[in-house]
């Protein structure tokens, strides 16, 4: 188990549904406030305070006290034109806004004017938060799902290791094995066999071609072939030459390798500057290797390097393979493969677990889930 998951499975299962119950009905409270109102007039009404503090904020200074006459003729102009004209009929807190213009019809305004202003539009602002508290509700709510679905995922990694270790703690340690185990061994040899000589033997231009072909293929899993690489094995008369020739001429100086091939530099640049890349392709993306994977992922895959490796090796490799896929897909498969993996994969706290059992760990694992993933459904 994973350190993410360890924390996740640390959260309480009753808490967690208590703080998800309880984020969801602060959204039910939240969308009801707005609902009040609805949200297109709060947002309306959010605008029409933005512009009336803009004025505020604008004239303040200069329409106040002694200040200049034509501002504070500006600033009744604009305001007047903003409440009346531009307000909707059905804007919330409006006949507020209303009242605002008689305050400000005076010969002469203060700053205190404009404070009472501002405090006069307190429940409009209380009601615009409104939109602010809906937000913020949604936020939080989306965040507890978050940890909840995230804890059912950590207790649902747990039910599938145990299920694991039941199935292994029962598997048959008498069951004959190397049945199996000879057909894998004897294909996983012959691919590695025909795998180098083909990289050893064939031009690299062939060998990458090969390589390139099974990105159609994504259950065999080689690495792409740099598009640098691929150019000039493609282009050049070089790309002829095998993959350890290219190597090695990677490794002679400008001078020395102008011997050998045209554009020495480009050749150095190529297969020089991925070097590592072409050093780490071996068989290993075509080996079932042991203990195999489950038949449900095996026959797949299976079926994938039939036709790939049919592609650069012969019946030598090809009928072993065919026997590997003829048991995977046979009846006795899950049994023999249980009990290779017992043998030879269970770890001493897996086999230590096992002996202890797992049934109460399981049936708890298993309830916390189901609780996590109703309350999900729920809320």
């Amino acid at each position: 188990m994973s350190d993410a998951q360890a924390a996740a499975k640390a959260r309480d299962p009753d808490a967690l549904v208590a703080e998800l119950r309880d984020a969801h009905e602060a959204v039910a409270d939240a969308e009801a406030a707005v609902d009040e109102y609805g949200e297109a007039r709060l947002q309306a009404l959010r605008r029409a305070l933005r512009e009336f503090d803009r004025l505020l904020v604008q004239y303040e200074d200069d329409a106040t006290g002694t200040g200049d006459f034509q501002s504070y003729l500006a600033f009744q102009e604009d305001l007047v034109a903003l409440v009346e004209e531009d307000f909707d009929d059905d804007l919330p807190e409006r006949d507020t806004f209303e009242d605002l213009l008689e305050l400000f019809k005076k010969r002469r305004l203060s700053e205190s004017d404009f404070a009472e202003a501002r405090d006069r539009l307190a429940d409009a602002r209380d009601l615009v938060d409104r939109l602010d508290d809906l937000a913020d509700a949604r936020d939080d709510h989306s965040e507890v799902r978050s940890r909840v679905a995230d804890t059912a995922d950590a207790y649902g990694e747990e039910v599938a290791e145990l299920e694991r270790l039941r199935r292994l703690g029962n598997a048959d340690l008498d069951a004959p094995v190397e049945d199996l185990r000879e057909p894998i061994r004897e294909y996983d040899d012959a691919v590695t066999d025909a795998f180098q000589s083909f990289r050893r033997e064939a031009p690299a231009r062939e060998f990458l071609d090969f390589v390139e072909t099974t990105e159609s293929y994504p259950l065999v899993g080689f690495e792409p072939v740099p598009e640098g690489l691929a150019e000039f094995v493609a282009d050049r008369p070089a790309g002829e030459e095998p993959i350890p020739q290219l190597l090695e001429y990677a490794g002679y100086s400008p001078s020395k390798l102008d011997h050998y091939v045209a554009a020495p530099r480009t050749l150095k640049r190529a297969v020089g500057g991925n070097r590592t890349y072409l050093e780490r392709l071996d068989a290993d993306p075509l080996l079932v290797g042991w203990p195999p994977a489950p038949a449900e992922d095996l026959q797949y895959r299976l079926d994938e390097l039939v036709s790939v490796v049919a592609r650069f090796a012969g019946g030598d490799v090809l009928e072993p393979l065919h026997a590997v896929r003829k048991w995977v897909r046979s009846d006795d498969y899950d049994r023999l493969r249980d009990a290779a993996v017992a043998t030879h994969e269970l770890t001493d706290d897996e086999k230590q677990r096992i002996e202890s059992g797992v049934e109460d760990d399981l049936r708890r694992a298993r309830e916390h889930e189901q609780r996590l993933r109703d309350a999900l459904d729920e809320y």
